[in-house]
């Protein structure tokens, strides 16, 4: 049997570790290694942000890289805060957040999580997969890390 090949998944988080190797279960043809690296915070729309997180993680690693980025994003603000929610969160809190949307009668909004993965060398192409929840007052909750913004239903 042919060894297998190891994907460097860049995450100190290790419930993040445990939910790839979880969902990727049965798959006989590599594995996945936790990789805490220390990534700028890139400017930008989701995708181009995951992008050059990924190709800057394959830069280092010079290696096959999994990245994973979370936005929340709020329909009466565009998109916003999207890929900076982290700052957001740690500036303004959950109550700081809520408070931002007074203005607005839409409160709606949705998580977005996008997986960046590319392979040894930053001249590839990184592909991307995107996962959406999305979620509308009155049903958010304080539950989960994203929880005090949003339940846990999907649609």
């Amino acid at each position: 049997m042919a060894s297998k090949n190891t994907i460097n998944f860049v995450t100190g988080n290790k419930n993040k570790l445990k939910e790839v190797v979880a969902f990727l279960k049965g798959n006989e043809a590599f594995e996945v290694k936790s990789v805490a690296l220390d990534l700028p915070e890139y400017q930008g729309e989701p995708d181009d942000v995951s992008i050059a997180k990924c190709k800057e993680a394959v830069r280092r690693l010079e290696g096959p890289v999994l990245i994973e980025d979370t936005c929340l994003c709020f329909n009466a603000m565009k998109g916003l805060p999207g890929p900076y929610i982290k700052w957001f969160l740690q500036k303004l809190g959950p109550e700081g957040i809520y408070k931002m949307l007074d203005g607005w009668d839409d409160k709606s909004g949705y998580a977005l999580c996008t997986f960046a993965f590319c392979s040894a060398t930053t001249n590839n192409d990184v592909m991307l997969f995107r996962g959406k929840w999305h979620d509308r007052p009155p049903t958010w909750t304080k539950k989960l890390w994203l929880g005090p913004l949003f339940s846990t239903t999907w649609l």
